[in-house]
């Protein structure tokens, strides 16, 4: 009977184990989605993340005043910039998916290229990018976006007094 209780346990791990990601999405397919929207993003079309947002995203970047609330703010904001951005080549460094059912937070940091003048590739953006994805009906939407410079170059404040 003692055997019997450790053969237990192990089946029920293994039973847990398979379970885990069983709808097939991996770490790999949002890091997927997201680098697909990039793709698109670099190529002028800003198509690529309004296609994947929920109708209730949420969005900040250093650009904004405030957070911009819902789809439509969104392609208020990014329709006007098809076209207008153009990035030679990218790099998502250190991408990592924290998955708790079915929310996956993506994290990483972005490089971004432009081509010289003399046809050398100059870094031009650096960015800490913060995207919350939900699964909703079925399918990964990203529910909140976070983009930031890294290490901002900070303007120094005068001190009251000088």
């Amino acid at each position: 009977m003692r055997r019997m209780i450790p053969l237990a346990a192990l089946a029920a791990a293994l039973t847990l184990a398979c379970q885990r990601n069983t709808d097939g999405v991996e770490p790999e397919q949002i890091i997927a989605m997201e680098r697909a929207a990039l793709d698109r993003w670099g190529k002028g079309d800003p198509q690529g993340y309004l296609e994947v947002m929920a109708p209730e995203v949420t969005y900040f970047d250093p650009m904004q005043a405030k957070r911009v609330d819902g789809l439509p703010a969104m392609k208020s904001l990014l329709v006007p910039l098809t076209g207008k951005v153009t990035v030679r080549r990218y790099d998502m460094v250190d991408p990592k998916v924290q998955r708790h059912g079915d929310v996956a937070l993506l994290t990483f940091n972005l490089v971004s290229y432009q081509a010289q003048p003399d046809g050398a590739e100059k870094a031009v953006a650096r960015w800490n990018s913060t995207e919350t994805y939900a699964r909703l009906e079925g399918q990964w939407r990203i529910i909140h976006s976070h983009w930031s410079y890294i290490k901002p170059e900070l303007k120094e404040v005068p001190s009251e007094g000088s």
